[in-house]
């Protein structure tokens, strides 16, 4: 018998388990692969993610990783930079935060059960390795293709688009102090820091097929910077979706992470996203009311999809994408500000009160090039 069950030891699922043993609640994490698990994203912790971490007790630090101190825009014409306005950013290999995490969970004494398999046999009971496990609730991490997710009847989509992922490390120095997204026709080349001698790269596209050439070809200056540098790991794919569901909870199971929905990782913000998730979990479950989370991660979602939306809008469509970026290029503080709003600083109401009209002034005034 356990309080909770959770399917999928990602840090979405680990990140609840936490939680819910800082209220003292018991939980069994059940994931099918061994550790440390890797993802195809691309590995940058915004300082609203790090104090996410931190409220779980877990403190990232440049030990782990590589700092940058904000998020740098470029095109083919031009290029405009912001800082963030509530600490730096680091790095971090995805592996290697896995382990962190799993390392913390171990601390608060979580349990969980390594290459395993689960079967479901009811709201409150499953064969876990053959052996039946009773529990009051089910948390669903299992990831974009969640199976608890259509099991509980919880699949039904309000909005979704899907685009495509492809990471790899190259064994380079950092050269820059942002995290750095170069935009062209056929989607986005992400730069993280992430050591002193390496950076991840990500190209993320509508179009699969053009992913599985040379995609470097499409971004000329990352291509030269790039060139004769050896990799040091392999091509990885995955999904980026920008899905919102109707429902994220019922009376006794709960979706958390990507299988509840996600951001496009054009954001940034997807573990961001989980972390605070989870403390809102274990709060409703502390409750005994998993409608208190339902409405909790609404509310954590609006502003990451307002994002998605409007940083989709100028994936689809080149041109806006082209006058954007030299708007905000002529005026950085604009884009200093949006940075601000993107990470939790400031208001997105105030913003758009305050600097909107100017902003689709001189959007509309910009020509092209």
């Amino acid at each position: 018998m356990t309080d909770v069950l959770i399917l999928g030891g990602g840090p979405a699922g680990l990140a609840a388990a936490i939680a819910l043993r800082q209220k003292d609640i018991e939980c069994l994490v059940v994931e099918a692969l061994e550790p440390a698990i890797d993802k195809g994203c691309a590995e940058g912790l915004m300082p609203d993610a790090l104090a996410s971490l931190r409220k779980l007790g877990l403190d990232i630090t440049e030990e782990h990783g590589h700092r940058f101190r904000g998020i740098r825009f470029n095109n083919f014409a031009h290029r405009v930079h912001a800082d963030f306005p509530n600490g730096i950013g680091i790095g971090v290999r995805r592996t290697k935060l896995h382990g962190l995490i799993a390392g913390r969970a171990r601390e608060v004494g979580v349990p969980v059960l390594w290459n395993s398999r689960a079967k479901l046999l009811d709201s409150r009971s499953a064969l876990i390795n053959g052996r039946k496990i009773s529990f009051r609730y089910l948390v669903g991490a299992d990831g974009q293709a969640s199976g608890i997710r259509k099991w509980a009847g919880l699949g039904e989509v309000k909005r979704e688009s899907v685009r495509f992922g492809f990471r790899r490390h190259y064994n380079i120095a950092p050269w820059s102090e942002y995290v750095e997204v170069h935009w062209g026709p056929p989607g986005q080349v992400y730069l993280t820091p992430v050591a002193a001698d390496s950076v991840c790269v990500v190209f993320i596209t509508r179009n699969p097929k053009l992913a599985q050439g040379d995609f470097l070809a499409a971004f000329p200056s990352v291509a030269a910077k790039l060139q004769g540098i050896p990799t040091m790991t392999q091509l990885r794919a995955g999904i980026s979706a920008n899905r919102k569901l109707r429902r994220v909870a019922n009376r006794s199971v709960a979706l958390i992470g990507d299988a509840s929905g996600s951001p496009d990782a054009i954001t940034g913000e997807g573990l961001a996203v989980s972390f605070r998730q989870a403390v809102s979990l274990a709060n409703a479950i502390e409750h005994g009311d998993l409608e208190l989370y339902a409405r909790a991660h609404q509310k954590i979602g609006r502003l990451p999809h307002a994002m998605s939306w409007l940083l989709l809008s100028m994936d689809r469509w080149p041109q806006m994408q082209g006058r954007a970026i030299k708007t905000l290029s002529s005026h950085p503080d604009y884009f200093q500000q949006l940075l601000s709003v993107h990470v939790g600083a400031e208001s997105l109401h105030r913003f758009a009160m305050r600097q909107g009209l100017r902003i689709g002034w001189g959007f509309l005034g910009a020509s092209l090039y």
